[in-house]
């Protein structure tokens, strides 16, 4: 029964853990080195200040330096993107120059009264007798936005000149099948002789010269011929009788007489025909080349005026005319 009396939750043994002699030992060791140290005195401020903390521990792991991406240009970059504009700059100044020399030995030359370019159209052999007449250069004369329409140009007319060949051929058969029509035949040889040099000269020479130096007057002479030689496309496309052409009514009339006949003027009629629709196209396409060249009416009549005060021919019949007014004014009184 004496287990019962005690109380169970009394500790058996009344044992204090701060009295253990370990824990009294380290806390008197302590204090004492407190009581010893004294922040402000001179000893331990020489003593700190010899002292170096490590800003990192010398065993643990270093981390990589990162370099950030720099938006600034290098002075590499800089010094040769200003070398490349110098030089871009400096090839421009060249072509300038070359420009201005070629056009100063232009003026020069024209102003002494020759030029170094032969004439190289027609092409003709060397043994022939008779010379070039004209000198003729796509790639050198015309710019490149206007030589394939001058090069379609100079094509039509060249079809052109076939045309009236085949219809001086055509009238031939005609005349071989009927005697009366001997006019047809004469005609078809004078449109021949004489379309066939005037064309080359009226209306192709003038868009030339128009497409390499830019001339109001010459594209004003190019369109007022050429109008009028549409008109004569299609004439002969028509084939009125006793006119000289094969036209498509000329052709059709032979028919009952002879049909292989009739087939070659039908051909030609249907050259003729192509030569008119071809001659509308190119002719939109002279226009709207002609109104982007800046180009007016104005400036046709001053090159006009500017030429024929610059002729010298106008000049000297002009410096007669006057001298002789003046020498019958004076005999007159």
């Amino acid at each position: 029964m004496s287990a019962f009396d005690t109380n169970p939750f009394a500790d058996p043994v009344d044992v204090n853990p701060f009295q253990d002699p370990s824990v009294t030992q380290l806390a008197n060791a302590n204090q004492g080195g407190l009581d010893e140290f004294n922040p402000f005195s001179e000893s331990s401020r020489l003593t700190n200040a010899g002292q170096t903390v490590p800003a990192t521990q010398p065993g643990g792991p270093s981390q990589p330096a990162v370099l950030q991406p720099s938006v600034e240009p290098t002075p590499q970059s800089v010094a040769s993107a200003a070398q490349a504009g110098l030089l871009q700059q400096q090839e421009e100044l060249e072509r300038k120059a070359a420009e201005l020399d070629r056009k100063e030995r232009e003026l020069q030359n024209s102003a002494a009264g020759f030029t170094p370019r032969q004439n190289n159209w027609p092409p003709l052999p060397k043994a022939c007798p008779f010379k070039p007449c004209f000198y003729q250069d796509f790639s050198a004369d015309i710019p490149s936005d206007y030589q394939r329409t001058c090069r379609m140009l100079y094509y039509l007319w060249m079809f052109h000149s076939v045309t009236l060949l085949l219809n001086l051929l055509a009238c031939l058969a005609w005349f071989t099948v009927e005697s009366e029509r001997g006019v047809e035949f004469g005609l078809s040889i004078l449109w021949l002789v004489l379309f066939t040099p005037c064309a080359f000269l009226c209306w192709y020479r003038p868009i030339y010269k128009a497409f390499r130096s830019d001339s109001s007057f010459s594209f004003f002479v190019f369109f007022f011929i050429f109008l009028c030689q549409i008109v004569i496309y299609v004439i002969q496309a028509v084939g009125i009788p006793r006119w000289g052409n094969s036209g498509w009514i000329s052709a059709l009339s032979v028919t009952g007489t002879n049909l292989a006949v009739s087939i070659i003027m039908m051909v030609v009629a249907a050259f003729f025909t192509v030569c008119a629709v071809l001659s509308l196209v190119l002719l939109k396409q002279v226009h709207s080349l002609y109104r982007r060249t800046g180009a007016s009416f104005q400036r046709a009549q001053e090159e006009f005026s500017q030429g024929i005060l610059t002729n010298r021919n106008v000049q000297n019949a002009a410096a007669g005319a006057a001298s002789a007014a003046a020498q019958g004014a004076f005999r007159g009184n």
